[in-house]
């Protein structure tokens, strides 16, 4: 009987650790998913909740660029998408940090230039003050 007991506070406390880390999970998926319907639509309001302060931002030409930059280029209109995908997404969680990797394809014009294709992303989300922020993006072109 005892066993049976100590089994099913187990189980009971896996399950707990479980749907924890399943709820971060999808917080996560959730704000890569708004992020990526409001750059289609050019929409910065939750590039500002959700990118940290001191966000990095690394794309497939090898630029870099902070918070503001991203958002200027996107209320500017020097970012513009028509389409894009969120695929093979899985999220890694590190107690207040979490690695998202993904890959897209894209079909949109960066300042004019072409940036359709398949890229691979890696996002870093940190959680501060009760609320998750990215602080980190990279993006690799698939050949």
């Amino acid at each position: 009987m005892t066993r049976t007991v100590v089994l099913c506070v187990f189980s009971a406390c896996l399950l707990g650790a479980q749907n924890k880390s399943t709820g971060a999970e999808q917080d996560i998926m959730r704000i890569e998913q708004e992020m990526l319907a409001a750059v289609l639509k050019g929409d910065t309001g939750p590039s500002e909740r959700y990118l940290a302060e001191n966000y990095v931002f690394t794309g497939p030409d090898g630029l870099s660029m902070g918070k503001a930059q991203s958002i200027q280029d996107l209320k500017s209109g020097s970012l513009k998408l028509q389409a894009a995908s969120l695929d093979n997404s899985r999220v890694q969680l590190y107690g207040d940090t979490a690695i998202v990797t993904y890959s897209s394809n894209d079909k949109g014009t960066y300042k004019g230039k072409d940036i359709s294709g398949k890229t691979r992303w890696t996002d870093v989300f940190v959680k501060q003050t009760g609320r998750w922020t990215i602080v980190a993006s990279h993006g690799s072109m698939v050949r």
